[in-house]
């Protein structure tokens, strides 16, 4: 299952998420309306959101060990973060509309709900963790899905 320890490196991952969701929330896209979105999906995301963020922090084996080809998954986690970063950069320099907010980059759909599943995914895989590769599954399931769905709802 994994070695019972505080996972540093979760802990950095969780606040590159945290972060800037907290600053949205403060500052929500000119037209978001959560209204409507299929109740499976919100379930699915708050099951993964709890179980991803609790294997996130409680494995220790996410954290810097030395340097082995394995270290690679690491490696493509951390880039897929640093996307992800890049991505609210890009829409906290926009108008912030909800256009803005579900807008594709380098051909990712809906890269602010993708980018950080997958991120966790990867780092899942280089810990060795099937319990954070499920967790961020199942957030993967909900949260893709619940920002497609949005998406899906503005080329009406």
């Amino acid at each position: 299952m994994g070695d019972w320890g505080f996972s540093v490196v979760g802990a950095v991952f969780l606040a590159g998420l945290f972060v800037p969701n907290l600053l949205w929330a403060r500052a929500k896209p000119t037209g978001y309306d959560p209204r409507g979105e299929n109740r499976w999906l919100v379930a699915l995301e708050r099951v993964g959101q709890v179980a991803t963020t609790a294997s996130a922090l409680v494995f220790a084996n996410t954290n810097l060990r030395p340097w082995t080809a394995w270290s690679l998954w690491l490696v493509a986690a951390v880039a897929l973060m640093v996307a992800y970063e890049a991505c609210w950069v890009r829409y906290f320099r926009s108008p912030r509309t909800v256009r803005d907010f579900y807008r594709s980059a380098a051909g990712v759909p809906v890269p602010l709900a993708s980018l950080p599943v997958a991120a966790f995914v990867l780092l899942g895989v280089s810990g060795r963790l099937p319990v954070l590769v499920g967790s961020a599954l199942v957030l993967g399931v909900g949260h893709v899905g619940i920002h497609l769905g949005h998406r899906r709802a503005l080329s009406r």
